[in-house]
């Protein structure tokens, strides 16, 4: 992973979608996904999903770090686009929440006053999901006095107990698991995100997206375009909502092997990130741990949804299956990616462009790698070996022969020029 650290030349450096196995996704996460008419909708969607379905997951937790603290499945996420980046289709999970909402209320406005934010997780057992598609309906709002509930949102992060004292009274949320997916521009995520130090920006998770698609080619269906599928997704949610709520606290977990696996993830991989872009980025790679289990948990979910609609008392094995593992750490992989570029962002204080992440120069290593004459075959398969998509291995080597790195034998047949 720590290789993809690379020239980044464009939004395929980043994306998230195409490096997973759609088959072994859940059937929602896939009905979802098939709305994007685009890569990077695919991330959002993806992402937005993820972060929706979080809020719909009462009762279960899992257990982490020395002192076995308990985590929830709650991700708050944002998505830091330009204008016509396809970030309007985060809308569609909305929908699935709002058929919850309709009975069991968890949305919280994220225009809110401090003392109406408070009232709202209290109203809500502590519990819900803030959704705006403008970063700036809470920027502005934080501008007021009243209004900044940033140490809030860190705390709900860490499942912290939230507490205030005013004249008219006191209160305590003991233990708040608030689920949020705001999109918005660089302006905006620096309103909530202002300095690499800041220690909200470790746990919020952040996808950012370079390209722009000014045109909407998707074909909208007559019987009720794209707003059928989140609501049937959001239907078969409600079921599974109120399983998980019938059958009180449960603990899930990953495998003896699964957590192994993710202690030597992050020994290695982890612990070289650390060491490219340096110790203020430490937390950022400790916590996406914890967020790796809530997706895997998350996962778990969506795919048992209907077993546990069906019975809420069964015993299911609420463990994680290798696949959901598997998926959550390549996601988590690449939001790792996605969380250098802004903390890149954020530390060169640019407002117009994400700036590359150029750790190493992946096309000389892999340009390295190959014989001194060799086959498509050859490059694709050491492309693979090194993490990278045949796209972006014939890609580079297009670039290689424009430059006179590379001559062309024949076809499918190259040779490295001295």
């Amino acid at each position: 992973m720590i290789e993809k650290l690379q020239t980044s030349e464009g939004q395929e450096d980043l994306r998230i979608v195409e490096h997973l196995d759609m088959q072994k996704l859940p059937e929602s996460v896939q009905q979802m996904i098939s709305l994007a008419s685009t890569p990077e909708e695919q991330d959002i969607i993806l992402m937005a999903t993820l972060a929706a379905a979080s809020a719909c997951v009462p009762n279960l937790y899992f257990r982490y770090g020395p002192t076995g603290k308990k985590y929830y499945a709650n991700l708050q996420c944002f998505i830091l686009a330009a204008a016509a980046s396809g970030k309007g289709i985060a809308n569609q999970a909305l929908e699935m929440v709002r058929v919850i909402d309709e009975q069991y209320p968890l949305l919280v406005a994220g225009d809110s006053t401090l003392a109406a934010f408070y009232k709202a997780l209290e109203e809500r057992g502590g519990a819900g999901y803030m959704h705006e598609s403008e970063g700036s309906v809470i920027t502005d709002i934080w501008k007021t006095s009243a209004a900044n509930y940033n140490t809030a949102l860190r705390k709900a992060a860490e499942h912290e107990a939230i507490s205030r004292n005013r004249c008219t009274g006191s209160s305590e949320i003991k233990n708040p698991r608030l689920s949020m997916l705001l999109t918005g521009t660089f302006g905006q995520y620096k309103a909530l995100v202002p300095s690499v130090e800041n220690g909200y920006f470790s746990r919020l998770l952040t996808v950012v997206i370079r390209d722009t698609h000014p045109f909407d080619k998707r074909y909208v269906s007559s019987k009720g375009g794209q707003s059928v599928v989140p609501k049937q997704v959001g239907h078969r949610l409600l079921s599974t909502y109120e399983s998980l709520m019938n059958a009180g606290e449960r603990e899930w977990s990953l495998t003896d092997a699964q957590k192994e696996r993710l202690g030597e993830h992050l020994e290695t991989e982890y612990g070289t990130l650390i060491g490219l872009l340096g110790d203020n980025f430490h937390s950022a790679v400790v916590r996406m741990a914890v967020q790796i289990e809530r997706i895997a948990m998350i996962l778990t979910v969506l795919r048992q949804g209907s077993a546990l609609a069906a019975n809420s008392a069964s015993l299911i094995a609420l463990t994680c299956s290798d696949a959901d593992y598997t998926t959550a750490e390549l996601i988590g992989n690449r939001l790792l990616l996605h969380m250098a570029a802004a903390y890149r962002l954020i530390d060169g204080d640019k407002q117009d462009v994400v700036p590359e992440i150029k750790p190493v120069d992946q096309r000389t290593i892999l340009l390295a790698a190959l014989p001194g004459e060799y086959e498509s075959k050859k490059l694709y398969s050491e492309a693979q070996s090194q993490g990278i998509c045949v796209r972006t291995a014939t890609r580079w080597n297009d670039y290689w022969q424009e430059h006179g790195l590379v001559q062309k034998i024949r076809h499918g047949y190259y040779k490295k020029v001295a």
